[in-house]
């Protein structure tokens, strides 16, 4: 497995996949071919399918600018590798090919050409559940001391970066407001919901205080703005919300806010590694499922919860996402992309509170579920795979 810097990027919305993994693709191409007269794009699958409502053709353009990019959609041919293909041809003065290159948007803002011999560095030797849990129950040692040990302090370093990021989009999405932009013209949700809950007490107060926070980071991504992935853009407001909202309740200090964004970091990276977090790859499921899975972990780990119970609660955050499917209306990551951030950031801590009632025995392992997840996600028609063809994207308007 990757660093968990893969995990948590800092970038901008709305897409991780659609946005910030062609911006990347772009510029190393533009620093590549840094002499070129001209550039063609050619988009495929979903990237294709949904670039314009992702904001994919706009970032493109930006990124190569200021010479003349000619984008080419073609959402029904597939490049053999993964859904989120393109290929980048730079030209000369004379309309003359200078070179190409074949690249795939993976999930969660990284790119792969499955060429290059700098790809995907693995330093966690660990890669299963399993695996990890048999080294925290022989060292004594917890899921984010398992970070520690390979990454070192560096990571931790990193991750106060992505915490405060983190915040920082909470506030933004909570001090805007008005419509999102894109043409559906949904308004933003997150000062109101957050005003409300001032007027609440007990449990609903705490639970739509929690429904703010997701909303605000969502929203925050949809209009473009800074987010962290976690894992993706597009499930952003999950993890942010639920550490928020258990800070502000408990008290807990920085300091084991970012270990248990460790511990989130090492059940996204498992779930990455053995399967996808890729929507267009595998669905919602991939994206939500992973995002409660990793802010379930994490909430067991703060409010005290064993090791056992830490990956019965990330299991339950996959479990219960099973089989969703990624299908936004007019290729928005809106409408039911926001709205998921908030009941996915509510289950995370059920699952948190469910786990910590057990003793962490539980017949379905986190292995298994992610294994079958991968599986569900491989026989879902590509219709409910980012694509835009089907589900809510047909019949929510």
């Amino acid at each position: 497995m990757q660093s968990l810097k893969n995990i948590y990027r800092i970038g901008y919305g709305p897409s991780s996949s659609h946005t910030m993994g062609p911006y990347k693709a772009s510029q190393q191409f533009k620093d590549k071919y840094n002499n070129a007269a001209s550039y063609k794009v050619t988009l495929y699958g979903s990237l294709a399918a949904t670039g314009k409502g992702h904001l994919t053709d706009i970032t493109i353009e930006k990124t190569l600018a200021p010479l003349k990019v000619d984008i080419i959609l073609k959402p029904d041919q597939l490049l053999p590798k993964h859904t989120n293909g393109m290929k980048f041809e730079a030209f000369d003065e004379n309309n003359n090919l200078l070179g190409e290159w074949i690249v795939y948007s993976t999930g969660g803002g990284e790119i792969d050409d499955y060429l290059s011999s700098e790809k995907n560095k693995d330093i966690y030797e660990l890669t299963t559940m399993t695996d990890i849990l048999n080294w925290t129950k022989k060292n004594g040692k917890s899921f984010w001391e398992y970070a520690l040990f390979v990454e070192g302090e560096p990571v931790f370093q990193y991750l106060k970066e992505v915490w405060q990021a983190m915040q920082k989009s909470i506030e933004r999405g909570i001090d805007n407001e008005g419509a999102i932009p894109g043409g559906l013209n949904i308004q933003r949700k997150a000062y109101s919901y957050n005003v409300k809950a001032k007027n609440y007490s007990g449990s609903l107060r705490s639970k739509t205080l929690l429904f703010s926070y997701a909303l605000g980071a969502a929203e925050e991504n949809a209009c473009g703005g800074q987010i962290v992935t976690a894992p993706t853009c597009g499930s952003c407001g999950v993890l942010p919300a639920v550490l928020k909202y258990l800070q502000d309740s408990y008290k807990f200090s920085d300091n084991r806010i970012i270990r248990a964004l460790a511990t989130a970091g090492i059940v996204g990276n498992l779930v990455k590694k053995n399967a996808s977090i890729s929507g267009a790859k595998v669905g919602c499921q991939g994206e939500i499922g992973t995002a409660c899975a990793m802010a379930s972990a994490a909430a067991t780990q703060l409010l005290g919860g064993t090791t056992l119970q830490i990956e019965y609660a990330a299991e339950m955050g996959i479990e219960h996402h099973l089989g969703l499917t990624c299908d936004p209306i007019a290729g928005l990551v809106q409408v039911p992309c926001i709205e998921r951030n908030a009941f996915a950031a509510e289950r995370a801590l059920n699952s948190a509170t469910f786990s910590l009632l057990s003793d962490g025995r539980h017949l379905v392992s986190f292995d298994k579920i992610v294994h079958i997840m991968n599986q569900t996600g491989n026989d879902l028609p590509h219709i409910y795979k980012e694509t835009s063809q089907g589900g809510l994207a047909l019949y929510g308007l």
